[in-house]
């Protein structure tokens, strides 16, 4: 394996409608491809005819996942809309090696990870509790998702399924935008303290997580950091929009 960040041209191998909106893509490692990178890097990502555009995504893949990458792309933006509405398998584009420091804690033993996700957010931590699943961790990982209404919720079946092998994992969802006719029996409105709070046993040894558009991330940073008090250590984000 190499550390050299060499910039290669990558075939979509298959993609997947998450939702009509959300499509991910996965990209096959060309013959001797290597590359060290951790589970919560991202990629970025180009196509062959427009070399100035590119776009960095975050891998909803894990690092255990030998042979591919793969980035789940919400229709938003130049980028997100070709591929959402063009990109198909056999179709290629150019992959910048995985970067940054949104790195889930896993050592040691017994940490509790918080992982608070609006929209699209929600893809780096479908990485995380891949590899805690995986590897048999005893690390607890609680999603905390909110969504406009229940179309919105990527990745659902899979989190619901991993919620069954994996005893340490949570799978928690609240709807912002949903009528009051809708028969959802979970949780509404946005994300509170109060919310937060329940789902924590040590803070010590507890770490945070937000990732997703500007407001969602800075209101979580704020609520946790301000209002929890919370050390800035133990928190980290990724935002955009």
């Amino acid at each position: 394996m190499s550390n050299k960040k060499k910039i290669v041209e990558m075939e979509i191998e298959s993609v997947n409608m998450e939702l009509p909106d959300t499509k991910t893509l996965r990209f096959k490692w060309p013959e001797d491809y290597g590359v060290e990178f951790k589970t919560g890097q991202f990629i970025t990502v180009y196509w062959p005819d427009s070399p100035k555009y590119k776009r960095a995504y975050s891998l909803s893949s894990c690092a255990l996942d030998d042979g591919y990458f793969e980035v789940t792309v919400k229709r938003d933006g130049k980028m997100g809309t070709r591929v959402v509405d063009w990109a198909e398998a056999g179709h290629s584009m150019f992959v910048i090696p995985p970067t940054g420091r949104f790195l889930p804690v896993f050592d040691p033993p017994g940490k509790h990870l918080i992982c608070v996700a609006g929209g699209s957010g929600v893809t780096p931590f479908r990485g995380f509790v891949r590899e805690a699943a995986r590897r048999k961790l005893d690390t607890k990982i609680t999603i905390l998702y909110s969504v406009r209404t229940t179309e919105d919720i990527i990745f659902n079946h899979e989190f619901r399924e991993l919620e069954k092998a994996n005893p340490n994992f949570k799978f928690l969802v609240t709807c912002t935008r949903l009528g009051e006719d809708d028969p959802w029996p979970g949780r509404r409105g946005r994300i509170s303290a109060e919310w937060v709070n329940e789902q924590i046993g040590n803070i010590d040894d507890t770490y945070f997580y937000a990732c997703g558009p500007n407001a969602l991330v800075e209101n979580t940073e704020k609520l946790i950091r301000e209002q929890m008090g919370v050390p800035k250590e133990q928190m980290k984000t990724e935002k955009w929009g």
